[in-house]
């Protein structure tokens, strides 16, 4: 089961370099509103929900404003008549390198204009739908701390359905399945005894880009950063491969 989350450790380094900033309550909130659109505003019959919930109280949101997120979604909230849409566009970052943004939105135009803008500024472009998209599959993704027995997780892993494993630092692991069958790897994992921190949606690329130049790696993260802090945007996914001394000295 060879692993293949190569712009997961990416973010990790950089994560290291330059202390990721966390989703912003803004963000959080609305992943909330689509997952009880999407499904039962009910988190014991919506995994989407649930998993939403989750990560919200883990960055401090407190209950009112999930309740509020929820009712939102439900459609049950007065006064509210924003109605979010999921969109994912596709770019190109210095040197090639495929970009996908996910994004939740009341104003396509808007997020448009500035995501356009990021791109232009920091040597990228905006592209159209499924120009990059191609160079991506969508697999669930199993974020497991506290692994002292490999052997114990490959078997539980197989068990809930995975395809592969990987382990990225000491006694964490990410194990990949399906997207259909996250739900299901995610109860497997846990009801064999392990910490599952996190169970989400990921593109993992198919193949990577090596980008070895100073100027154009500090660039391409200067517009990943970039994109990150844009509220609508939810998720930047890349297939950039990078040094790590060369990523140490280019984060800006």
């Amino acid at each position: 089961m060879a692993g293949h989350s190569k712009w997961a450790n990416i973010k990790r380094q950089k994560a290291v370099v330059d202390a990721k900033r966390g989703k912003t309550f803004t963000q959080l909130s609305r992943a909330i509103i689509v997952a009880a659109r999407n499904g039962v505003p009910d988190p014991a019959g919506n995994f989407q929900l649930r998993t939403a919930i989750e990560k919200a109280k883990a960055a401090g949101i407190p209950n009112d404003n999930i309740e509020r997120a929820i009712a939102k979604g439900a459609g049950t909230f007065n006064g509210d008549n924003h109605t979010l849409e999921e969109i994912r566009y596709e770019g190109y970052g210095p040197c090639g390198v495929a970009i996908l943004v996910e994004a939740l939105t009341d104003n396509r135009n808007r997020t448009a204009a500035d995501l356009r803008v990021a791109f232009s500024k920091n040597g990228g472009n905006l592209g159209e739908t499924g120009c990059v998209s191609w160079m991506f599959d969508q697999k669930g993704v199993c974020v497991v701390q506290g692994v002292v027995d490999e052997e114990q997780l490959l078997e539980a892993s197989l068990e809930g359905g995975a395809e592969s494993y990987e382990m990225t630092e000491d006694e964490t692991a990410e194990v990949f399945t399906e997207v259909a069958n996250l739900e299901i790897l995610n109860k497997t994992l846990k009801d064999k005894g392990f910490k599952v921190t996190d169970a989400e949606l990921r593109w993992i690329p198919s193949n990577n880009v090596e980008v070895t130049d100073s100027e154009q790696a500090r660039s391409l993260l200067k517009l990943i950063d970039t994109l990150e802090s844009l509220d609508d945007v939810q998720n930047v996914t890349s297939n950039f491969d990078m040094s790590e001394q060369l990523l140490a000295v280019s984060v800006v």
